[in-house]
């Protein structure tokens, strides 16, 4: 890690050390927009994730981990006797308490009229299971891809992973070092990635009204905080954010980029202009947005 990196780093540790007040600023999503515009943009996730299950290639309430019993769907997927198709692994958001795969399937209509697989996952929620389970459990759900996608028209050698917000923390966990031989995966299972809006180092999350329900340790922190946990050799990945998101998604997103880059491997920053911190996901919906075309061209070019 060169110098540049080190105190990247550095500076994310040194977050907890804010006022409670200006982390609680820096990352209450929810302060950022309206009450009525919050329920708008949820409600745009549901409506929009409903046609998915009209697609073909659909596959629904697969369960991908026995000890949870938590399951995931996937649309778009090929056809038997048809080439398996990439796909893009969504990880929704919700600061680990909220949301479901039943918000989380927008993107599977646009990635399937380019031949690319959706799947969604649920997870069990703070504060009912820790984040380490959290995280362990979408770890499983690649696992799950990785062993039995070809058998529902998944390439396994072309998965992709993206996600919003917690979200974005979960795609950064999927992507760190020290994981998959323990699950017997190849370490760049992953071949590239979208998170959007994300939180790399939990360090200022711990000491913010979030704790309330996500209750993190010390150990949780280093343990659990991606920027802590950059692979050797990283998969190409762009890491997005929106200009109307409050100040700490901004600035963990600019600072994850550089480390990555620091890291030697490739990345790319993407500041998506006139969004907020809950719409700028549901550019995914639409096949004429940039961060669309942004997620094709990483899929295709691995």
């Amino acid at each position: 890690m060169n110098g540049q990196a080190a105190s990247l780093l550095e500076a994310l540790r040194a977050e907890a050390g804010l006022a409670r007040a200006r982390l609680d600023g820096d990352y209450n999503a929810r302060a950022s927009v309206s009450p009525a515009r919050f329920e708008r943009e949820m409600q745009r996730y549901r409506a929009l994730s409903e046609p998915a299950r009209a697609m073909q290639g659909t596959a629904l309430d697969l369960v991908y981990d026995e000890e949870s019993g938590q399951s995931l769907d996937i649309f778009g997927a090929a056809a038997p006797g048809e080439r398996l198709r990439p796909v893009f692994l969504f990880i929704h958001g919700g600061y680990w308490r909220a949301l479901s795969k039943a918000d989380s399937a927008f993107m599977a209509p646009m990635l399937g009229r380019h031949d690319i697989a959706t799947a969604v996952l649920d997870y069990r929620l703070a504060p009912a299971v820790s984040l380490a389970e959290i995280v362990r459990e979408v770890r499983a759900a690649v696992a799950f891809l990785w062993r039995r996608g070809a058998n529902f028209g998944i390439d396994p050698q072309r998965i992709y992973v993206g996600g919003s917000s917690a979200g974005g923390h979960l795609t950064g966990a999927v992507l760190a070092d020290g994981w998959q031989e323990r699950l017997a995966l190849p370490p760049q299972v992953i071949k590239g990635a979208l998170p959007i809006s994300g939180l790399f180092h939990l360090a200022p999350i711990a000491r913010s009204f979030v704790q309330e329900w996500i209750q993190l340790s010390p150990e949780d922190v280093v343990a659990l905080s991606p920027a802590e946990h950059l692979p050797r050799a990283g998969c190409p990945i762009v890491v997005a954010f929106a200009a109307g998101e409050p100040d700490g998604f901004g600035r963990q997103s600019r600072a994850y980029h550089t480390l990555w880059q620091a890291s030697g491997s490739v990345s790319s920053l993407v500041e998506v202009p006139d969004r907020n911190h809950f719409d700028v996901v549901l550019d995914l919906a639409d096949d004429d947005s940039a961060l669309s075309h942004t997620l094709r061209s990483l899929i295709a070019g691995g």
